[in-house]
């Protein structure tokens, strides 16, 4: 198994610690900060549900995803080892993960700690989600009705609510939505600006919002886009033959970002009891990106799988010439996605951004 980077952060682990103590104080001797946590999104933080009975190309379920989990075997995420979310749901007190809603663990009991609806080439707009067969935004909202009153029947009307009302719900879109639909597709990208089409994802983000507060949700965080011009795949594929980040693309997360934290406030003031945190992915990703050797990486411009470029899904696999031997070096995983590694230190941010979601 990899060495992994500590997780959470310094200044993290001092919050858990004090919320803990504060939450024991308060005769709330429960092991777990929340209930449960539900995960909705794409790639970033799919665990295996494009793996179940999906005819999607995006798929993470053979070598060398996945050498450095438990049991070094795959298991559908979309990298070698732990997810963010994953370091997330384990400093949220949790021993196990909310199972992929799709795979034979979720049933029973299991579906009281969450459950994940994730499915990697999804977006806030369906159409990105349609063109790689995945799950689109809509179904996941369909699947989390239907694990809604799966929970109702476990549980009981009264338990069920509070579980809703008191879990942490997660959402991760919009990087598919730019880089696997917009910039690729003539048939979006000539009917709509970036700007336009940025407005677009912020109303599907807006109301889904909606419909999860509806559903008796409370506690909603949503990642901001990452620095999609500095993807190992976007400079690749973007950069003009350029080796660095790419502007142009950078600039249209940094502007959709505003138009998020926007829509967020918006979103808290228009609905009562609503706790909504949008988690700045964007700045400790491009710090790594940046500044590699201050949090212990060596090589953020390649990914560890294949020639570190391209490779993700499919074209990482276990005849990629040139996989690294250990990723802990590595900000990237494969040519999109942060290695364990990296995702132990966004996890560190995360909870400390995420503070009000526990309280």
């Amino acid at each position: 198994m990899g060495h992994w980077k500590e997780a959470p952060s310094a200044a993290a682990s001092l919050l858990i610690s004090a919320l803990v103590h504060g939450l024991l104080m308060g005769h709330i001797a429960e092991a777990q900060l929340v209930p449960a946590t539900i995960i909705f999104g794409d790639s970033v933080v799919d665990v295996g549900n494009n793996n179940n009975n999906l005819y999607s190309i995006m798929k993470a379920n053979f070598p060398p995803y996945g050498r450095d989990f438990v049991n070094h075997l795959p298991t559908g995420r979309f990298c070698n080892g732990k997810l963010a979310t994953d370091f997330t749901v384990e400093n949220l007190g949790f021993s196990s993960y909310p199972p992929a809603y799709l795979s034979p663990q979720a049933t029973g009991r299991n579906l009281l700690i969450g459950a994940n609806f994730a499915s990697a080439a999804s977006g806030y707009d369906d159409r990105t989600a349609q063109l790689y067969h995945a799950i689109p935004l809509s179904q996941q909202l369909a699947y989390y009705r239907e694990y809604q009153a799966k929970v109702v029947r476990i549980a009981g009307r009264d338990k069920a609510a509070s579980i809703f009302s008191g879990a942490i719900h997660l959402m991760s879109f919009g990087s598919s939505d730019l880089v696997q639909n917009y910039y690729v597709n003539p048939l979006i990208n000539h009917a709509y600006t970036v700007d336009q089409y940025s407005d677009h994802l912020i109303q599907c983000f807006t109301s889904f919002v909606q419909n999860l507060y509806r559903l008796g949700a409370r506690r909603i965080g949503v990642t901001s886009l990452p620095p999609l011009g500095c993807l190992p795949a976007s400079i690749t594929l973007f950069g003009e033959g350029a080796n660095d980040c790419v502007k142009r693309l950078n600039n249209d997360a940094t502007t959709f970002n505003k138009k998020l934290n926007s829509a967020g406030q918006n979103l808290k003031r228009s609905l009562s009891g609503l706790k909504l945190v949008v988690f700045d992915i964007y700045n400790p990703l491009y710090n790594l990106i940046k500044n590699p050797a201050g949090s212990g990486f060596f090589e953020a411009r390649k990914a560890c799988c294949g020639t570190g470029t391209i490779e993700t899904s499919l074209l990482c696999n276990p005849h990629s010439p040139g996989t690294c031997a250990n990723a802990t070096g590595y900000v990237f995983w494969d040519s999109v996605h942060p290695s364990e590694a990296a995702n132990s230190v966004l996890a560190g941010d995360l909870l400390a951004q995420g503070i009000d979601l526990i309280t």
